[in-house]
């Protein structure tokens, strides 16, 4: 939201009440910070106590490194829904308070507010420098004609303008009063993250509303919002407001982030940490961290596609034509039209082209060993033979005059499943458990963002403005847990497109619809990477885009990025992704890219592992790796899979140069190893067809399963071949190998260069050791283990 009209002047009408000055400071109850009176204007004598708002304000540390600032206006019973905090992991408490002559601070875990009285201000340290602060002016309540509201993302909704979504629209208010907050922004200090946003990956000069829509890859709107930025300046801003929250970020003021949200009360937390990984740890703690996956899912999944026409013959045609190309589909997915046309959904197989579902099903995953994964959504069409069912029940949104909210936009007469209500979730429930009984083994859980608010009324009373973003995280929890619930713990995923804070904790989220051009590609990447600063630590995509048929050159590209991506899925709209259907020879790059992934999978389900336990994300924005090397603030082309490796796909035409940056470091082709590169340098190469720039970070230690494995999940532990890339004289990698079910460690394989030699041993567990190879300036040196648990090489 913009109060001003530039710099100096409020917008006409536009009333501001700013706070000013501390006039009461005392401990809070916990110890851990301080309740603050507030007020709005200048208090020179006890005359001017006697009318004007106070704000009412507490800082204080949840947990360490955490400082949060809560502002309430009026105050009142906290409304519901509610984002949920620390639902994982417990609080670190390390808050130290102290009160001066006129000033107070707080501090904990390397951060500290300091807080002034008179002018009121706060400002957040570490132990070197100011990070940033809120300054004289900058916290405030602002009465805003209705008018200047009209731009917001929930008002220009069409959730808010269709006739049918919103056929008796109230009358508008005078005046809409909002709290707001600025935190000031520091010569090159940029701003990422605010969840999967598809535009420019550094934030500043953008104006982003935390508003899910169904917007596609290609607009400023985002499937899933969420209230959390991070910077380049040691600190994240995580806003714990479940709502629509507006961001000005260097737009209407240059030089601030602006934060403001419709209603009494506003609260935001700095996230300190000396790294950016730090920060998403400390920041996952608070609002949970990604579950623990199944090691199959990290193998190639491939779709029906959308509007194709498939039955069990085609199905079965593409699942034996992608076996005998070398290229083992790990999940096979029956997009929308395994139910009947206009009945979506009905979670019922349509007859005509699945007459015998169960056995078909059990059929495919005893010959092709395919998991099985079905579209849903939460929408009940009124042609659904359950429609009905529901409505009596009263297991849909209602407006506010008892009837059913429904639309006809994506199924006729569409109603939306009431997710607050705890019987209409054991309805849902049931009709995926039937599902399940039938051999499906996880869910696409699609849709999930036009979540109706306005005119509408919910189960439990919650206010529909704070359902609709919080919508996505209740809809994908209730069928992950039944996932889990019938399959058990690290054995449950989803396949979702909607999210806001907190939903990382039930994986996996793919882009959505995107065009099949390099532009949608890039787009895509950006998502993911501003996803993955969110809090996410997988992302995928749809390979070779959805909207169109990609040209062949356009899919090679897509496929080599999406299988250097943490989940791989092919998926069309009106055309398969099949690889025939882009020559022969795409048949054989794909086969190439699945068998190194499948290699990798040692190294990368450790790397998940770390995602459930500190909330790291296997994508990487390059800063992330490198923050101390200032151009890797800006690139959002390449990324690091984890530490250790740099990937950069490739955006342009066959036979044009693609560039990408390499830190400083020699640095080695991971699939050319003979070709090292020492950084910091820009390279530009044209890249053959069939292949994507990957290198190794010198230092690294991979351990790569068996070639030819065929499957993503296999045992981890055994023939093992460690690669050693650059390791310099004296210095000691220790890698720990994962057994591929759940958190087990099968062991740990320490990496020492000493006195002219690489010397490789199981430090702990058991670990079957295939082979050490060692790389360094271009040479490559390997010996086999033959099943030993020491081996050296000479350097």
């Amino acid at each position: 939201m913009r109060f001003n009209d530039g710099f100096w002047i409020l917008k006409n009408g536009v009333k501001p009440y700013w706070g000013l000055q501390v006039v009461q400071a005392l401990p809070d109850e916990n110890g851990t910070g301080y309740n603050l009176q507030v007020s709005t204007k200048p208090i020179r004598h006890r005359g001017d106590t006697l009318a004007g708002p106070v704000l009412s304000l507490k800082v204080h540390s949840p947990t360490e490194g955490v400082i949060g600032v809560k502002i309430d206006h009026f105050k009142h019973i906290d409304p519901i829904p509610s984002i949920s905090l620390f639902p994982d992991e417990k609080p670190l408490s390390s808050a130290k308070i102290e009160k001066a002559d006129k000033s107070w601070s707080v501090s904990s875990g390397g951060l500290t507010a300091e807080i002034t009285e008179n002018p009121y201000t706060i400002t957040f340290k570490d132990d070197k420098r100011t990070l940033t602060s809120a300054g004289y002016k900058h916290q405030a309540i602002y009465d805003v004609p209705y008018q200047w509201t009209l731009r917001s993302a929930s008002n220009a909704s069409c959730l808010t303008t269709d006739f049918s979504s919103n056929p008796h629209p109230p009358v508008p208010p005078e005046f809409v009063r909002y709290t707001h907050s600025e935190l000031n922004l520091s010569p090159g200090e940029l701003i990422y993250g605010l969840g999967e946003q598809f535009g420019a990956f550094v934030k500043n000069g953008q104006s982003v509303s935390i508003w899910n829509q169904d917007g596609g890859t290609s607009s400023e709107q985002a499937y899933k919002c969420v209230p959390f930025y991070i910077t380049n300046r040691n600190y994240g801003v995580f806003v714990n407001h479940p709502g629509e929250v507006e961001f000005e970020v260097g737009s209407e003021k240059v030089s601030r982030v602006g934060v403001s949200v419709a209603g009494e009360s506003l609260e935001y937390f700095i996230i300190y940490g000396k790294t950016p990984l730090e920060i998403l740890e400390r920041y996952t703690r608070m609002t949970g961290r990604p579950a623990l996956l199944p090691s199959w899912t990290f193998g190639l999944w491939l779709s029906t596609s959308f509007l194709t026409s498939y039955d069990e013959k085609t199905v079965s045609g593409f699942l034996q034509g992608m076996q005998d190309r070398n290229c083992p589909v790990r999940v096979f997915h029956l997009d929308c039209f395994w139910m009947k046309q206009y009945e979506w959904c009905s979670f019922t197989f349509d007859p005509d082209y699945f007459p015998d579902p169960k056995a078909y099903l059990a059929e495919i995953k005893r010959k092709y060993g395919v998991k099985i994964c079905v579209w849903i959504n939460p929408y009940i069409s009124q042609l659904s033979p359950i429609f009905n069912e529901a409505v009596k029940g009263g297991y849909l949104i209602k407006r506010t005059d008892g009837k059913p909210w429904q639309w006809d936009l994506w199924q006729p007469g569409l109603g939306v499943v009431d997710i607050t209500n705890p019987e209409a979730r054991k309805w849902y429930e049931s009709k995926l458990d039937a599902l399940i009984d039938l051999g499906v083994d996880c869910f696409k859980t699609d849709f999930g963002e036009r979540i109706p608010h306005a005119d509408v009324v919910f189960h439990d009373g919650s206010d529909p403005k704070l359902v609709h973003n919080l919508y996505s995280v209740i809809y994908n929890e209730l069928v992950f847990n039944l996932l889990k619930k019938r399959f058990g713990e690290g054995e449950a995923v989803v396949f979702a497109r909607s999210s806001t804070v907190g939903g990382q904790r039930f994986p996996v989220h793919w882009g959505g619809d995107c065009e099949s051009t390099f532009e949608a590609m890039a787009e895509a990447l950006r998502g993911a990477l501003s996803l993955t600063l969110s809090g996410f630590a997988f992302a995928s995509h749809d390979i070779g885009g959805f909207e169109g048929h990609p040209p062949p050159e356009i899919y090679h590209r897509w496929v080599a990025y999406g299988l250097f991506s943490s989940h791989s899925r092919l998926h069309g709209s009106a055309s398969y992704r099949v690889p025939w259907q882009y020559g022969e020879e795409a048949a054989a790059y794909m086969a190439k890219f699945i068998d190194a992934k499948h290699r990798l999978m040692p190294h990368l389900y450790q790397l998940a592992l770390e995602g459930n336990s500190k909330g790291h994300p296997m994508q990487r924005a390059m800063f992330l790796e490198f923050l101390d090397d200032r151009t890797t603030h800006y690139l959002d082309r390449q990324y690091m899979f984890g530490p250790n490796l740099l990937v950069a796909p490739v955006f342009v035409p066959e036979g044009e140069e693609s560039e990408y940056y390499l830190p400083a470091g020699p640095w080695t082709s991971y699939f050319h190893p003979e070709r090292t590169i020492v950084g910091p340098t820009w390279v530009k190469e044209v890249v053959p067809i069939d292949e994507i720039p990957v290198w190794v970070r010198p230092g690294s230690v991979l351990c790569l399963g068996p070639a030819g494995v065929g499957r993503p999940d296999y045992e981890y532990a055994k023939e093992i071949e460690v690669q050693v890339y650059e390791l310099a004289e004296g210095q000691v990698v220790e890698v720990t190998v994962p057994t591929g079910k759940g958190k087990a460690s099968a062991g740990v394989i320490k990496v020492e260069r000493k006195q002219g030699e690489v010397v490789v041993s199981v430090a702990s567990g058991t670990v079957g050791l295939s082979g050490v190879t060692f790389f360094t300036g271009g040479r490559t040196k390997r010996t086999s283990a033959n099943g030993q648990s020491h081996v050296s090489v000479a350097v």
